[in-house]
């Protein structure tokens, strides 16, 4: 079986578009097209099923592309480093929300760059939960922090940590506060205050609303501002209440620029995992990037 022909077919698997996979391999989407179906001859089988929007494996595409893709990504990393120098940089290329990434994966990923011989470069990108997890499939990442798990056998994940959600305001709005209607889990108490928002549709305040207090936020966003670090600086300069992760408000609370304005007996948590394709984990830099992280995620618990 030619491996030009396993190789195209893994990133078109992969991207789930042959017009995707052509402007990623550099070809026209007609040789894309040709090579699958010089694949699908030899094979016997169909291997992708044609939809309106690009193409969906068919089982036997599914089980080719699981068995194949580790391989060819171990070849193309004996390409691209070569056999006559073990000690050649890497790159690894990292993806993940941009507050998390800066905040925790980056610092713990400094090892990368240590002096034992086996450094490894780092490129950092940022994007949505989907668009990370496409961007993996799709060989543009080597390693993706994500809070959606990804579906299919092609990638595989690992429990990072859970990430819990504080209810936050400074003390001016919080002194406005019925604290004993909100100990009885009534959000009414909270309708006057304006909220700071990373989106329109209040991701963080509505899924907080829906675990504590069983409900739906009343209120719409007074300000939005698509960072995390941008609403905690707003919260602490009094524009509103902000639902933010604990680890990147705990040192705004212990100073006393904002404060918890409910701690629940269970709070709300979000779970972060660790992806890469199948088999990529045999590769050293995504291998030990892989560790990093889950050392570091120990303490962040």
């Amino acid at each position: 079986m030619d491996l030009a022909l396993l190789r195209t077919f893994v990133t078109v698997h992969r991207a789930g578009s042959f017009t995707r996979a052509a402007a990623l391999l550099g070809l026209s989407q007609p040789a894309v097209t040709s090579q699958i179906r010089t694949l699908e001859r030899q094979v016997g089988r169909p291997l992708f099923l044609r939809q309106p929007r690009g193409v969906t494996p068919t089982s036997i595409g599914n089980e080719l592309a699981h068995k194949a893709a580790p391989h060819l990504d171990a070849l193309v990393e004996i390409a691209e480093v070569g056999l006559d120098d073990e000690s050649a940089a890497r790159t690894l290329h990292l993806a993940g929300p941009p507050e998390f990434t800066a905040e925790r994966a980056l610092p713990a990923l400094s090892g990368l760059s240590g002096d034992d011989g086996q450094a490894f470069a780092l490129r950092a990108s940022f994007g949505t939960a989907e668009e990370v997890l496409e961007g993996l499939a799709a060989g543009h990442h080597d390693l993706v922090i994500s809070t959606a798990r990804p579906r299919g056998s092609l990638l595989t994940a690992t429990p990072l940590c859970d990430e819990e959600h504080v209810l936050i305001a400074d003390s001016r709005w919080a002194g406005r506060i019925d604290s004993g209607r909100l100990r009885r889990k009534d959000a009414s108490a909270l309708v006057n205050l304006p909220v700071v928002e990373v989106h329109e549709s209040l991701p963080l305040v509505t899924r907080y609303w829906a675990a504590v207090f069983d409900a739906r936020p009343t209120a719409s966003g007074t300000v939005i501002v698509p960072d995390l670090r941008a609403v905690l600086a707003c919260a602490v300069a009094g524009a509103g209440l902000a639902v933010l992760p604990r680890y990147l408000c705990a040192s705004a609370l212990a100073r006393g620029d904002v404060v918890a304005l409910h701690e629940p007996a269970v709070p709300p948590l979000r779970t972060y995992v660790l992806a890469v394709r199948t088999g990529t984990l045999a590769m050293p830099h995504v291998a030990r990037a892989h560790d990093l992280l889950l050392g570091a995620a120990a303490a962040w618990c």
